[in-house]
């Protein structure tokens, strides 16, 4: 549960607070969800090749924004590892295995305003803002491919 613990790592997930071990637990529960919704989409883990360790998350997760069924390309990355391109590998695995496997072109990612590195990586893959919402009390900016 280590990422989930670490202020740094979720500040902009969800509602920006850290989760002790049950809150940890219902949120896993959440992502197994996620596999019951739809068996190709959910949180996948992220493993440095090199010596197993634990580096994020990343997955499709559905979502519904205005009423519409979207889906997010989502990612979150162990603060050891920020900066080496791992959050954008996989966000750019996602949109190709997405547009394969559902046939479809509009993905979207959900970015607080102040996450500037993941910003980053939505526009690396060719997301652009299409629109700002209200999600969970926080301004969210809605990326979405072009």
């Amino acid at each position: 549960m280590s990422l989930l613990s670490d202020p740094e790592v979720v500040r902009y997930i969800g509602n920006g607070k850290t989760r002790d071990r049950n809150g940890g637990k219902d949120f896993l529960n959440w992502i197994y969800n996620t596999y019951e919704f739809c068996e190709d989409m959910g949180l996948m883990v992220l493993v440095n090749k090199e010596d197993n360790t634990l580096i994020g998350h990343a997955g499709l997760v559905p979502q519904t924004i205005d009423g519409n069924k979207e889906i997010e390309i989502g990612y979150w990355i162990s603060r050891k590892y920020w900066g080496k391109g791992y959050a954008t590998e996989s966000a750019k695995a996602l949109l190709k295995y997405g547009n394969k496997q559902f046939d479809r072109q509009r993905f979207i990612a959900l970015i607080q305003p102040n996450n500037f590195s993941s910003q980053k990586v939505a526009r690396r893959i060719g997301m652009e803002i299409d629109k700002k919402i209200i999600l969970g009390g926080k301004d969210v900016n809605v990326y979405a491919t072009k």
